[in-house]
């Protein structure tokens, strides 16, 4: 059981969190009151032991290269992998963009990355204010731009990833490049993207992880985004499956898919707070859990490309916040729309005006959803009836499904009976939350 306060101004105090195994009862700048069977991981995402030597990169990495974590990696702008070549990073290794610059990574299609982290030591990609040894510093979202992977699986277009140039061919997927389902743009593992994510004009952003024809031969496993400044997760086509997502604070959607994504996602939870920044459109609040489209009108106004849009969710939990004037702030648990579906399979969405919606111009009919749960201060699932009745609908409320208290700032979803944890807690040891 993990039972976490937050200090918002609090800088550099990173929390180990066991979402089921821990319990903290405060905490401080200077120390963390624990009980008997709390202690803290070992782990280099501590914050107060990271390398002094810095290494700067910058350009394009055209031979087989390793970041070691006895450095931390600094990123001068884009940094894009190139067709042919492994990027190896160690476990522990601490990777920031440079002051002043729209820092980010790119897989090119063709090219890899190795990430493999440990539970005990994962790669963090965060905020250089984080390892300045200023304490005044604060970190903001935007500080890192990003991890990009491109591959050569299916999309239902052909086109350029959000926030890379459009006049560049190697930054684009999908259409008569996007060939092979089973693609491998290598391994990340053991992850954690902070404070990432760059609008560089309106819909054309960077996220924390973004992924455009990434093929099912590559692993996504044990990855956590928190404080981006749009999406966590966002999938543009492919075929990728992806497991133990922690999509936390976002400025925007926590997962969102399009064009034509056919992908699984296993074990994941998207966690609100409602001090993080938070995404508008035409003035009014536009962030969801789940957002999901099939194409953009502009690609197709019937919304009816091939391959189309069908994710399947497995044991995810999509948790905002338990009063409805802080839901305010917030669009939908989940919306899907343009032409797009989606398989729910032990699903949690609570915590918002509106849990799970399909737009006008979707049909519910093409989706399935089974053995889950929708909560809404308005309404639970929009249009109603629109889902069959083995799942439990409540309107009016936040329902916990069983966990203790699931909404931030205190963690604790132990007894979920339903979502992201009903088979037991995936989080030790390598998640964590910025206070």
């Amino acid at each position: 059981m993990a039972k976490v306060k937050k200090s918002i101004n609090m800088k550099k105090l990173f929390l180990t969190a066991s979402v089921a195994a821990l319990m903290l009862n405060s905490c401080s700048r200077e120390g963390i009151a624990e009980q008997d069977n709390f202690k803290m991981q070992s782990t280099t995402a501590d914050y107060t032991g990271f390398p002094a030597a810095v290494q700067t990169v910058s350009g394009t990495i055209t031979a087989n290269t390793t970041w070691t974590s006895d450095k931390v990696w600094e990123l001068d702008g884009q940094v894009d992998v190139a067709p042919g070549v492994t990027l190896t990073i160690q476990p522990g290794t601490f990777v920031k963009g440079k002051q002043g610059t729209v820092s980010a990574l790119i897989v090119l299609r063709g090219a890899k990355i190795n990430a493999t982290g440990t539970e005990q030591n994962p790669i963090i990609f965060t905020s250089y204010k984080l390892l300045d040894n200023d304490a005044s510093t604060t970190a903001t979202p935007g500080d890192f731009g990003g991890i990009i992977l491109l591959g050569n699986a299916p999309a239902n277009v052909k086109k350029t990833i959000e926030g890379l140039p459009t006049t560049d061919d190697k930054y684009k997927f999908g259409g008569d490049l996007g060939t092979n389902a089973a693609d491998n743009s290598g391994i990340l593992k053991y992850v954690r993207i902070e404070y990432a994510g760059y609008n560089l004009s309106q819909d054309n952003e960077i996220n924390g992880l973004t992924c455009g024809g990434v093929g099912n031969g590559t692993t996504l496993d044990h990855i956590q985004v928190s404080y981006g400044r749009d999406d966590s997760f966002e999938f543009f086509g492919g075929t990728v499956n992806a497991s133990n997502l922690v999509s936390f604070a976002a400025d925007d959607d926590g997962l969102d898919f399009d064009n034509g994504f056919t992908g699984t996602i296993t074990n994941a939870v998207v966690i609100a707070d409602k001090n993080s920044t938070h995404s508008q459109s035409g003035g009014k609040p536009d962030s969801n859990g789940i957002e999901l489209d099939n194409n953009a009108a502009s690609e197709d106004a019937s919304f009816g490309l091939l391959p189309k849009t069908h994710p399947t969710l497995n044991n995810v939990s999509v948790y905002g916040v338990n009063n409805s004037g802080d839901a305010a702030l917030y669009k939908y648990g989940a919306r899907i729309r343009r032409g797009g579906e989606i398989t729910l399979n032990n699903v949690v969405i609570t915590g918002f005006t509106h849990g799970l919606v399909f737009d006008g111009d979707t049909n519910a009919t093409w989706s399935s959803v089974n053995n889950s749960g929708f909560s809404g201060f308005t309404a639970a699932v929009t249009p109603t009836g629109s889902v069959n009745n083995t799942n439990s609908i409540f309107n009016g409320s936040a329902n916990t499904f069983g966990a203790s208290s699931p909404f931030f700032d205190i963690l604790d979803f132990s007894g979920s009976n339903k979502g992201a944890f009903v088979n037991g807690d995936w989080t030790q040891g390598w998640v964590q939350y910025a206070f």
